[in-house]
């Protein structure tokens, strides 16, 4: 995300990601940029590490599914809107879910993007 030699940056903690997840309600969906940013401010960091804020997000949405849980990982999308393969059932099921939330999901070339998906982002 541009960090150079000298600038703070974050490790995303799994447990605060998760957290950040959780907290997107039905109809709405988070990048991990805005994860990122929420961590690095609330560490005052200039930046968040997006490597690992990416696993955490995976690792989320893995637990989630295996346990059932409560966090609704097809609610986060990458930087631009794009669906994420590694989510379980891949992204036709992430396209699933979200279209049944009332998102409009359009191809472009083998990628799956959410349309206007800057209009449904949370405030972090």
């Amino acid at each position: 995300m541009g960090a150079e030699l000298g600038d703070t940056v974050i490790l995303a903690p799994g447990l605060e990601v998760d957290a950040i997840m959780r907290c997107v309600p039905e109809g709405k969906v988070v990048t991990i940029k805005e994860i990122c940013q929420e961590l690095a401010k609330k560490h005052r960091t200039k930046y968040c590490c997006t490597l690992t804020t990416g696993i955490f997000i995976v690792a989320a949405a893995n637990a989630a599914e295996e346990t059932k849980g409560g966090t609704p990982y097809w609610r986060t999308l990458k930087s631009d809107g794009e669906l994420n393969a590694k989510y379980p059932g891949g992204l036709e099921r992430q396209k699933r879910l979200l279209e049944r939330e009332g998102h409009t999901i359009i191809n472009k070339g083998k990628r799956l993007l959410a349309k206007d998906y800057e209009q449904r982002l949370i405030k972090t």
